[in-house]
């Protein structure tokens, strides 16, 4: 996996990512999509280009897919193996998660680099609402959606909204 050197992890996507995951619904609904194969990463891509009117492809650079599959799902695999009910386990289960939001962070660079490239496509769209929802169908995997994981796009789905209204790209 070839990676580039002039990566940005502090970005408008990761800002945006750690203003999102600051509402409980947003946490909650992410990592239960996430328990049905869905990439947290794709959710915000189409969460933030959405508030910034612009389509998401669910289209993704093939080192960003790489990136996910090869270390942070590794990462989440190894910490979720650790057990929890055990204290003694605890601080290892603690540096696992930091370095797993450190791979997220990186993977949201990568992400970010692609989102950012001249050929990104720019939505006509008025009503952004319409857009927040094409977007996040957009993020789902292969797999589809079932009734369950709907209520958990409802909900992103309403946030986003509610947070447009006051949503300054940073």
């Amino acid at each position: 996996m070839e990676l580039p050197e002039n990566l940005e992890p502090d970005n408008p996507l990761w800002h945006f990512a750690l203003t999102f995951w600051q509402h409980l619904p947003a946490q909650k609904a992410c990592l239960a999509l996430q328990n049905e194969g869905w990439s947290v990463t794709r959710i915000l891509c189409a969460g933030w280009l959405a508030l910034n009117g612009r389509t998401y492809t669910g289209i993704e650079d093939a080192t960003v897919t790489e990136w996910r599959d090869r270390v942070t799902g590794s990462l989440r695999a190894i910490r979720t193996s650790v057990p929890r009910a055990q204290a003694s386990y605890n601080a290892l289960r603690t540096n696992l998660a930091n370095l797993e939001l450190e791979a997220e962070r990186i993977e949201l660079a990568l992400a970010w680099r692609s989102l950012t490239a001249p050929n990104s496509e720019q939505s006509t769209m008025d009503e952004r609402e319409k857009l927040i929802r094409i977007n996040l169908t957009a993020a789902a995997p292969a797999s589809g959606t079932t009734v369950d994981t709907r209520q958990f796009l409802s909900t992103l789905g309403d946030l986003l909204i509610t947070l447009q209204q006051g949503y300054t790209q940073p």
